[in-house]
C-alpha cells in the first residue's frame, strides 16, 4: 500500500474482537475538492461549464459523511455533516469513493453498478463530472 493510501486507513477492533476496515475519506475527500480547483484554474472551458452552477452536495459513506457546496466554479464549506435539503447526493462506501478519487473505478462504471448511487438533477449531476 502506497504511503498516499496508507494516512486514510486505519483498523479498529470490532466489538466481537475482529479487526475492521475503518477508512477517513475525508482527506481523500479534500485531494479531489484541491484538483478541482487546480482544474478549474487550468482549464477555461471546464470552469465555463460550471461556473453557473451553484449547488450543495451531500455525501453519504454510511460510516462518515460529507457536504460541500459549489459555488462560482468553487468549491466551498467542504465540511463533515450532511446538509438539509441538498440539491445533489451521493451515496457510496468509503472504499468504492476512495476507487472514485485514485480512478481505478470509473464514474459511468460505478453508476450503472450501483456502487455510487446519486440522487438530484442529471444535468447539473453530469457538470460535476469534473470532481473525478
Amino acid at each position: 500500500m502506497g504511503t498516499r493510501e496508507a494516512h486514510a486507513l486505519c483498523f479498529c477492533e470490532h466489538k466481537d474482537n475482529r479487526l475492521v476496515n475503518n477508512m477517513n475519506m475525508k482527506p481523500r475527500i479534500q485531494e479531489m475538492v484541491d484538483r478541482f480547483h487546480k482544474k478549474m484554474a487550468e482549464d477555461p472551458e471546464a470552469k465555463e461549464e460550471v461556473m453557473s452552477l451553484r449547488k450543495t452536495v451531500n455525501i453519504d459513506l454510511g460510516t462518515e459523511s460529507y457536504s460541500l457546496r459549489l459555488e462560482d466554479a468553487e468549491i466551498k464549506d467542504f465540511k463533515e455533516g450532511l446538509l438539509d435539503g441538498a440539491d445533489i447526493l451521493l451515496r457510496s462506501t468509503p472504499e468504492n469513493m476512495a476507487a472514485l478519487i485514485d480512478g481505478s473505478l470509473r464514474p459511468t462504471k460505478a453508476y450503472i453498478t450501483k456502487k455510487v448511487i446519486i440522487k438530484g438533477n442529471i444535468q447539473d449531476v453530469l457538470k460535476l463530472k469534473h470532481l473525478f
